[in-house]
């Protein structure tokens, strides 16, 4: 890592405490040059977020990936957030902090955010989605996707009149309907069609002949409906064999249900099988998109003894390989030991880091300074 240093006049509110950790009057100027480099080393700044935010340009972040405090779980380094007496005044403080995140994010930028749950008096508060209401409902957020994180294990939980813990909410907002988002780039590889025995075999074992049979002896489609139905079938065969998809499903009238519903007015497929006598379900060449539910240990069971709560990578990259531009910058202002800057910095993505304590910045800086 750089042993980059931002100088300010000693008349000026602040100054730079250590080496690329960024502190309360340089934090525009830090900024302003951090923007303009051509690196993707992060960028550390020491403070409150709000306080912080405030001091940064409108629409200059891409992305925002952050796992605040959670309210009432543990006294963090610095205090801040999370320690108040009343998880309503936690919300109003965490939400400021958000409507600040939405004037410094661009247009098309994304803002995925890890919040986890709390008990009070036995009873599950539900603050992730009271966050999620007041983002949609008073700020004019998008919520996009609410990602159930699964952390596949629970941690010590000795109750005995509930059931365990072991999944938190991510929220993806944005601030408008049109924002950069590159699903082929998440995409899971698929499996490839072959031939056997001369025919087109997809991935998942699909010939067509069964297909093929269906529709000449149904008693549901008319004699033209029979010939359009196998003529878009071979059609489809053919798709697979030259690449542009990697697999499919056909639904034919009187054999399968339409899927999701079989309710006209409210269901397109049902109205294509009525219309038609089939349809097809299609399967993109460069294979699925992830889905919303994520599983993923938490790694604070991976070798990480100071900071006992630490954002695991694997929930980092789907959002930055997504919703990052590749010239892109990603923003976490609960950065804690940067993780997400970590992950930033691996994909190729400049990156800045927020936290109101030192401590944890300097654990950063040492991860950090690690070679990739």
């Amino acid at each position: 890592m750089n042993n980059r240093t931002i100088s300010t006049h000693a008349s000026t509110v602040g100054y730079v405490v250590s080496p690329d950790i960024i502190v309360s009057g340089a934090y525009a100027t830090a900024f302003e040059r951090y923007s303009l480099e051509d690196h993707c080393d992060p960028l550390l700044m020491l403070g409150d977020a709000r306080e912080v935010l405030r001091q940064l340009p409108d629409s200059c972040i891409d992305v925002v990936i952050t796992s605040p405090p959670y309210w009432g779980k543990r006294e963090y380094a610095g205090g801040g957030i999370g320690l108040e007496s009343d998880f309503r005044d936690y919300i109003v403080h965490l939400t400021d902090v958000i409507l600040e995140i939405k004037r410094v994010m661009k247009d098309k930028g994304s803002l995925w955010l890890n919040l986890g749950d709390s008990y009070q008096h036995k009873g599950l508060l539900g603050i992730p989605w009271r966050v999620a209401f007041e983002l949609t409902d008073s700020q004019g957020w998008i919520l996009r996707n609410s990602v159930i994180w699964n952390k596949i294990k629970s941690g010590m939980d000795n109750t005995n009149d509930r059931l365990g813990n072991i999944h938190e909410n991510i929220f993806h907002f944005v601030k408008q309907s049109k924002y950069y988002y590159n699903v082929d780039a998440i995409r899971s590889k698929p499996r490839e069609a072959k031939i056997v025995n001369g025919a087109v075999v997809s991935a998942t074992g699909v010939s067509g002949v069964r297909y093929k049979r269906q529709i000449e002896l149904s008693t549901a489609l008319s004699a033209e409906e029979k010939v359009a139905a196998t003529t878009a079938l071979e059609k489809m065969l053919m798709d697979i064999a030259t690449g542009q998809i990697s697999d499919f499903r056909m639904v034919i009238r009187g054999q399968q249900r339409a899927t999701h519903s079989d309710r006209e007015k409210v269901s397109g497929r049902a109205r294509e099988l009525r219309d038609k006598g089939f349809y097809f379900l299609r399967y993109h060449p460069l294979g699925s998109k992830p889905s919303d539910v994520w599983d993923i240990i938490p790694e604070d069971t991976q070798k990480r003894d100071v900071h006992f709560a630490p954002f695991p990578e694997d929930i980092c990259r789907i959002p930055i390989v997504a919703t990052c531009p590749e010239n892109g910058i990603v923003l976490d202002p609960f950065c804690g030991t940067g993780t997400a800057l970590s992950v930033a910095r691996s994909l190729g993505r400049k990156s800045i880091g927020i936290d109101i304590s030192r401590q944890y910045l300097e654990l950063s800086q040492e991860r950090l300074a690690a070679p990739l």
